[in-house]
């Protein structure tokens, strides 16, 4: 497939502007010319800027993601099926402690095979790769690493802006951009393990039904698709909300069930924003995240926090019979110490071949036991 030359691209810009939507093999030829980076950095942009203020449809975001999937994403193979990614669009309005790393470590410590797709920070102080890395787990390994990650620890995480996972313009593109776009969401569901389970979350609450439909487009069989609110002003997050209302897109083969809860419904307090937000530097975070983590009961919004979007993993995939016993079930394996337990034998299997990682992980937990001491 040749390149477009710039006045063709420039023609399809224009008719996003003037609100004119794409169908599918237009939508990834237009998404290939951003990854292969034929078109000047100013076209790219207008692109993404006039498809965000049109609105994406699925034919459009289903395109975007076949772009990076086949042309930008290095796949890994010999994963078990009911393989499950709990990875949210990030671009949400108000960041938070990284609950869905939390939560996938509970979600490992029942026996879900979790396969992450996260990235280094771009809007909050501290991303997914972040945290991880200085958990000690390694984020700069081969796909073919965190494959064995998922089959022996049954949890891994592929760095969504490594080059040895996307080694084309998918980095490039998502360090440049500070508003959310088709690509995050697309990026989002590139996963290398291809899974056709996903807890997914959404940064704007009008795109629970459209993205739930790309899910079942791509194959998804089953997936939660989800929105919080953190306060009375509707302000934002790409998970499920102990502060407010949660939005659910609930599909499980052809079935589909959209709701609303608040954290009163399945036996959570309502908390105040400021007790889940992020901390202010990547060492008091990876600080409070290895205390919630292990079940010391010193966060006790950030482990509901926790609770809620695990328990939802738990209810999805028939661990627990309802997402109330699935915030049962999630508090109780915090609080027994099982998901710091997976943490140590993922970062055993995803860390570094010196042994650093552990190291660095017990050095950590020494640390947080002293900190718990003093208080």
């Amino acid at each position: 497939m040749e390149a477009m030359t710039i006045e063709e691209f420039g023609a399809y810009v224009q008719l996003v502007i003037e609100r004119k939507d794409l169908s599918r093999t237009e939508s990834y030829r237009l998404f290939r010319e951003l990854l292969i980076n034929s078109q000047p950095d100013l076209q790219q942009g207008a692109f993404l800027a006039a498809l965000k203020a049109k609105g994406e449809t699925v034919d459009e975001i289903v395109g975007a993601w076949q772009a990076i999937d086949e042309l930008d994403t290095v796949h890994v193979d010999g994963l078990p099926e009911t393989i499950l990614d709990n990875s949210g669009t990030g671009m949400d309005s108000f960041k938070t402690f990284n609950v869905s790393s939390a939560a996938a470590l509970v979600a490992a410590a029942h026996g879900i095979p979790v396969a992450r797709h996260g990235s280094r920070a771009i809007t909050s102080r501290c991303g997914t790769v972040d945290i991880m890395e200085a958990m000690g787990i390694n984020v700069e390994c081969p796909p073919a690493v965190v494959a064995n990650s998922i089959n022996t620890a049954g949890i891994g995480l592929f760095n969504g802006m490594s080059s040895q996972v996307h080694p084309g313009g998918l980095g490039r593109i998502l360090s440049q951009i500070r508003f959310g776009t088709t690509f995050n969401i697309a990026a989002s569901l590139a996963n290398p393990a291809r899974p056709r389970r996903a807890m997914r979350g959404i940064y704007s609450r009008m795109l629970l039904e459209p993205v739930s439909k790309v899910m079942k487009e791509m194959g998804f069989r089953r997936a939660l698709v989800v929105h919080g609110c953190v306060d009375a002003h509707g302000t934002g997050i790409d998970e499920l909300s102990v502060c407010g209302t949660s939005s659910i897109c609930h599909m499980d083969g052809e079935m589909k069930h959209c709701f609303e809860i608040v954290p009163e419904d399945v036996g959570i307090p309502k908390y105040s924003a400021d007790e889940i937000a992020a901390s202010e530097s990547l060492e008091q975070e990876t600080l409070r995240f290895l205390s919630v983590v292990s079940g010391s009961g010193k966060f006790r919004g950030c482990e509901d926090f926790v609770a809620l979007n695990a328990g939802a993993i738990l209810w999805m995939e028939g661990v627990s019979p309802s997402l109330s016993a699935g915030v049962s079930d999630a508090r109780h394996t915090l609080a027994t110490g099982a998901s710091l337990d997976k943490l140590r034998s993922w970062c055993s299997s995803q860390g570094h071949n010196d042994g650093s990682g552990l190291k660095r992980l017990s050095l950590l937990e020494k640390k947080v036991l002293g900190h718990e001491r003093k208080s």
